[in-house]
């Protein structure tokens, strides 16, 4: 499907034109491609709406995983954002730039930049763009979470796409088995080097000195960042998680509750990192449940 040719020039799906339903058929989601939120040095960022039937449903951006070096909007569509879409929040999945190309924070910037968008073209869109969600999963969980924990700060804002008047603050967050702090997340063993050859956080920051890795780490560990003022999160992950455990969402939930703010942890019994249980009709679901309570109430459902 055409997408836009440039910010405020809808074409294609934005011009009132539908993509298929999803790939299953048995979905009431429509799915609106190839959306162009900003270009950058030449390059277009796009998103993909997942609509549901219901009209004025709450809106939740989706950052995609991939350890900051490959996937795109695309990789959960059928599997995830469309059956989650179909419990009632409208899914935009957008796309940022990955590294080793895209040095990090650019990563944030494109996330802010997507959400000023939505709140720009919300109306002509005929989405509910006054609060919003983000929901990412392990690397895109990172990135959502820093979004949502740097509110205001000019150095992580960035100027993606323009639309500088909107904010790029969020209501809500699921942070799905995610990295919250990158020191910590990045240390080896030798043998676990061996073992573990993935050096996703050293390609993130530009470097695999450990002494460096933390120096350029310093000040976005997300514990550290959480405020009373922080938006409730919903925090999932698997009890069998070898690539990012468990204990990383703990530290965070703990550091939120501490605070003042709120936090729901869910711990999956039995699954691994990126597991299908994520994608199950129950959690989907609850998480759908979740999103909706926060963004339409205005408060979270719980503080556990």
């Amino acid at each position: 499907m055409t997408g836009m040719t440039g910010p405020g020039h809808a074409t294609g799906a934005e011009a009132g034109g539908q993509d298929a339903t999803v790939e299953s058929g048995t979905l009431d989601v429509t799915v609106e491609r190839d959306i162009t939120y900003a270009t950058v040095d030449g390059t277009e960022l796009r998103l993909d709406v997942y609509r549901p039937a219901e009209p004025g449903s709450p809106v939740v951006l989706y950052a995609h995983g991939g350890g900051w070096t490959r996937g795109g909007r695309g990789t959960d569509g059928a599997t995830r954002l469309a059956p989650l879409a179909a419990h009632g929040v409208t899914v935009v999945s957008a796309d940022y730039r990955l590294a080793p190309g895209a040095a990090f924070p650019q990563q944030v910037y494109d996330l802010k930049g997507a959400v000023r968008w939505l709140r720009a073209n919300g109306a002509r869109l005929g989405l509910a763009t006054g609060r919003l969600g983000v929901w990412g999963a392990s690397a895109g969980a990172y990135l959502g979470s820093l979004l949502a924990l740097s509110a205001g700060e000019d150095a992580l804002e960035g100027a993606v796409g323009g639309n500088l008047g909107q904010s790029s603050a969020v209501q809500a967050v699921v942070h799905w088995f995610g990295q919250t702090d990158l020191v910590a997340s990045a240390s080896r063993s030798e043998v676990e080097a061996r073992l573990l050859p993935f050096h996703f956080e050293a390609d993130l920051l530009g470097t695999a000195d450990p002494a460096e890795l933390a120096e350029r780490a310093r000040g976005f560990g997300l514990p550290a960042r959480v405020s009373p003022g922080a938006p409730p999160f919903l925090i999932a992950h698997g009890d069998r998680d070898r690539l990012v455990p468990p204990s990383q969402g703990l530290a965070l939930h703990d550091a939120l509750v501490r605070t003042g703010a709120r936090s729901r942890f869910e711990l999956l019994g039995g699954a691994g990192h990126e597991d299908a249980e994520f994608d199950s009709p129950a959690t989907l679901a609850y998480t759908a449940a979740w999103l909706r309570a926060v963004l339409r109430a205005g408060a979270s459902p719980g503080r556990d």
